[in-house]
Formats: structure tokens, C-alpha cells, sequence
């Protein structure tokens, strides 16, 4: 997919509401032993990439320095439901201490009556963290009204002929 087309989806109104809603994102990832993952995880959007923070020794951090790529969803539980769909290339880099990008995600999912402690245990907890930036180089929209996935466009298609 061209870049220009994966910023065209990742504009949409509707991509954008998914982007910065506080629902977790799902990341698919190929572990060490061949097996994919996936799993729910905290993340921010920066305008043009995913970032994602970790342990250092969480697994995936091995396993993303072995292959890159992944994908990733943010998906709501409503009827009809709606979807974002990314795939890309994660960079892992360790950096010292808390990274705000860790911080703004957990923001999303934490109260504010107890941001302050939360934020000291983190703090007190992690002397390092493992930053995952995504690139998007895919990306699909589904509202399953006026956006459905190519299978079902390709049926309704063929039912039309």
C-alpha cells in the first residue's frame, strides 16, 4: 500500500476516533518459536506512528528484534462494530527510565483519583522501558456499514454481476 493511501485511511474521521479512544489496541507478533501472538496492549498515536512501551524483558522485545513486523487492531464492542486495521514495521529502542509515551497510554485507562500513585509505582518500578515505535504501512477501515471487509465486498461484487 502506498504511504500516501495509509495516511488517507488513518485521517478518516472515524480512524482517527479509533486512534485516540482509550479501548486497547491488539499487537500481533511471531515469538521466538514461530507462533504468533496477540495481545492487548496500551498505546498512543503520535500523527503518524503507534508507540507502544514495555518491560525490557518482556518477550516480545526479543521477538520484534528477530522480525519486525506486526500488526494491529483497534477494534470497539459495538453493533456494527468498528475497526481499525495496521500492519508495519516495529522499531524497539531501550530508554532510560519512564517514557511519556508510556505514561499518556496509561493515562487513558487510569482514574485520576488514583493517577498519583500509579504513576509513583511505575515510576519506582521500571529504571528502563522498551519504546516500540509502529510505522503503518497498511491500514483498513471497517464500520461495517459503508466500509466492510474485502471478502464481502468481493461477494456482494459477484452477486451484482
Amino acid at each position: 500500500m502506498q504511504p500516501e493511501a495509509v495516511i488517507q485511511v488513518l485521517n478518516e474521521p472515524l480512524a482517527q476516533e479509533l486512534l485516540h479512544s482509550p479501548d486497547l489496541a491488539r499487537l500481533a507478533y511471531n515469538g521466538l518459536d514461530g507462533c504468533p501472538r496477540v495481545i492487548p496492549i496500551g498505546y498512543v498515536w503520535n500523527g503518524g506512528q503507534v508507540i507502544v512501551c514495555t518491560a525490557t524483558n518482556a518477550p516480545k522485545v526479543r521477538a520484534l528484534a528477530t522480525n519486525p513486523k506486526v500488526a494491529l487492531t483497534i477494534d470497539t464492542d459495538t453493533q456494527p462494530p468498528h475497526v481499525l486495521l495496521m500492519r508495519g514495521t516495529a522499531e524497539v529502542e531501550v530508554v532510560e527510565g519512564v517514557p511519556s509515551e508510556f505514561l499518556a497510554a496509561s493515562k487513558k485507562y487510569i482514574g485520576s483519583e488514583q493517577w498519583q500513585a500509579y504513576e509513583g509505582q511505575v515510576r519506582a518500578l521500571y529504571k528502563q522501558m522498551a519504546r516500540i515505535t509502529i510505522v503503518p504501512e497498511w491500514a483498513k477501515l471497517l464500520d461495517f456499514e459503508t466500509k466492510l471487509p474485502i471478502a464481502v465486498e468481493r461477494l456482494i461484487a459477484q452477486r451484482d454481476q
